[in-house]
């Protein structure tokens, strides 16, 4: 399972990412979460990212692509993963799908979660009010200023990505506007829908799947053994039938011989004690005389 979650920021795709991840054990592949890790690790790429981060800016594409090849080649990414805030323009997106190209991967879908920009700003500024209220300090690109910036970065550069992928036909939208479980249902529902996902149903009826073909060798095997035991039953009646002809042959010679040897008479009782013994018999009295 390999989606994109596409929507302004702040419309809930981080955490609709995280259920998805604990529901099928899949990675979230968010570059503003690794951003910031490299940032507080004071990385080099983290010091370059700092400032235009906390402006509301765009990393280098550069930059993002190097983290997500990074990320994708790593184990836990095997299964599958949701890429959370990226690609967030149309090149981006291109670079994108050359990487997974080299790869040989392929994106299932990319899920749009629409919502309202008036519902947004109210969003985080409840969000900063709670952050202040714990005690805690409010993000730097956390603010309803830098999430004004940050709106018009969407529609100027990243709107055009709905573009892009419906042509692709890879784009379906889900209202963000809803509750965060009937959000959930919906791309959990899109997902199973597309086949992304694996129903238990579906791994409990695999073993079926081999047992047909089980079965089949089996009745393979036993007209095999039919069929050979035909074939040697045929083999040991021509062997008799070659032996009795043998015999045949042997017992005309000796008819012929006698004869020469006895005059018409005699061989024609000859003939009648050949037809009675084997030829063997008739060749070892010969020998006597």
């Amino acid at each position: 399972m390999r989606f994109i979650l596409l929507g302004p920021p702040g419309s809930g795709k981080g955490t609709q990412a995280q259920r998805l991840v604990q529901k099928h054990g899949i990675v979230q592949l968010s570059t503003g979460e690794m951003l910031r890790a490299a940032v507080a690790a004071g990385t080099p790429i983290g010091l370059q990212a700092k400032d235009i981060m906390a402006a509301g800016g765009l990393v280098p594409d550069e930059i993002v692509i190097g983290i997500i090849s990074d990320r994708i080649d790593q184990p836990d990414a095997k299964r599958g993963f949701i890429l959370d805030g990226f690609p967030r323009t149309v090149p981006q997106a291109e670079a994108l799908d050359e990487l997974l190209k080299k790869k040989r991967l392929k994106l299932d879908a990319v899920i749009e979660l629409r919502v309202n920009e008036s519902a947004l700003l109210d969003r985080v500024e409840k969000r900063a009010a709670e952050t202040r209220a714990r005690g805690e300090e409010v993000r730097a690109d956390d603010t309803p200023e830098v999430l004004t910036k940050r709106l018009a970065s969407y529609r100027a550069q990243t709107e055009p990505l709905i573009h892009y992928y419906s042509e692709r036909r890879k784009l379906l939208t889900v209202d963000g506007m809803m509750a965060i479980e009937h959000v959930t249902s919906e791309i959990n529902r899109i997902l199973e829908a597309l086949g992304a996902t694996e129903s238990k149903a579906a791994r409990r009826a695999s073993p079926a799947k081999h047992a047909v073909p089980g079965a089949a060798r089996k009745g393979t095997k036993a007209a095999a053994k039919k069929t050979a035991a035909k074939a040697r039953g045929t083999s040991k009646g021509t062997k008799k039938a070659a032996e009795t002809a043998t015999t045949a042959r042997k017992a005309r010679k000796a008819v012929s011989k006698a004869a020469k040897a006895r005059g018409v008479g005699k061989a024609k009782k000859t003939v009648g004690q050949a037809a009675k013994r084997p030829a063997k018999k008739l060749t070892k009295k010969r020998a006597k005389r």
